[in-house]
């Protein structure tokens, strides 16, 4: 029984002498472990502050995925002082910035690159597909009258009214498929000469912004080539056509329709009975109408006929009414 114990006790001593010894070197692993990640942290930092982290020039910011801006336009748009520690800057704030100021870039990212020291910002642009165009108030529309000659020698012949040229129209913005709005400050910024976009929209935006993303993708499947959306009145929308001008009256569902019609009446001829077409009045697409432009002379000679019937028969009406 004696010996049980003893041999229990030098056992139970072994064991806190070796717990002891596991605890020392956990406590001393535990302490280079902290001192390691504590110099690496610290040789970290003092490398980043180095000059040779430092972005110096903005020749060292690559950018990524421009079709429309180009990079100079792209650089300038970032509010980076140089030099500048890559520690010190914020990828998702930079991306921010670059969302807010330019509206042709979709949407942006940013990423850095120690070895070398540089910035790579990826961006996703917006393409324009329609310029938005408003009509110079300056130019007057009302139209200008001729002085009669002398000699007239009808005297139901009046003076020939000269129409005005199409007033000047100034770009304002641009707008994509889905309908966002580009001011033309931004795609004039863009670094380059860009050209715009062939087809325009004429009209208040606020008409007709919160219907395009339909309508253009209406376009986009249509056959026929327009070239200029008048929205100036809501209630006829005109479109200038390969084919002609056309009336569509209000903008609704039935566009897609008046379109389809459009397109079988290619065929139509330029004349009919040999007037030219004014335009072509779809506003109920099952019903199309075509108006004629008839030249200004030959509407006054009509006018100036029926003038002189309406006297003759002025002039009949008292001796008939006498020989009654």
């Amino acid at each position: 029984m004696t010996s049980i114990l003893s041999v229990s006790s030098a056992e139970l001593s072994h064991r806190r002498k070796t717990l002891r010894r596991q605890r020392r070197r956990q406590l001393v692993c535990g302490i280079w472990r902290i001192v390691a990640i504590s110099s690496l942290a610290g040789g970290l930092s003092w490398v980043a502050t180095q000059p040779v982290w430092v972005i110096k020039q903005p020749e060292q910011i690559n950018i990524e995925g421009n079709q429309i801006l180009s990079d100079r336009g792209v650089r300038s748009l970032l509010s980076l002082s140089y030099p500048q520690s890559l520690l010190r800057i914020e990828p998702k704030t930079v991306a921010q910035q670059l969302e807010t100021k330019q509206t042709l870039i979709a949407k942006a990212s940013v990423s850095r690159q120690l070895f070398p020291p540089s910035l790579t910002v990826k961006v996703e642009e917006r393409e324009p597909v329609v310029t938005a165009v408003s009509v110079n108030p300056s130019t007057s529309a009302t139209p200008q009258l001729t002085t009669p000659p002398t000699n007239q020698a009808n005297p139901t012949d009046r003076p020939e009214a000269i129409a005005p040229p199409p007033p000047p129209t100034v770009p304002v913005g641009l707008i994509d498929a889905q309908g966002t709005w580009i001011p033309i400050e931004n795609y004039n910024s863009a670094g380059q000469p860009l050209p715009l976009p062939p087809l325009r929209i004429i009209g208040d935006r606020q008409q007709y912004l919160p219907h395009w993303s339909q309508m253009y993708q209406i376009l986009r499947r249509s056959p026929i080539k327009v070239s200029e959306i008048d929205w100036q009145n809501p209630a006829n929308v005109i479109l200038k056509t390969d084919i002609g001008t056309v009336h569509l009256g209000i903008y609704g569902s039935q566009f897609a329709d008046q379109l389809a019609v459009l397109d079988q009446m290619r065929q139509l001829s330029k004349e009919v009975n040999g007037h030219p077409i004014a335009y072509i009045d779809l506003t109920d697409p099952n019903s199309p109408a075509v108006q004629l432009q008839y030249p200004t002379n030959q509407l006054q000679s009509e006018s100036a006929k029926n003038l002189q019937n309406l006297k003759i028969r002025s002039q009949r009406t008292p001796n008939s009414n006498r020989e009654r």
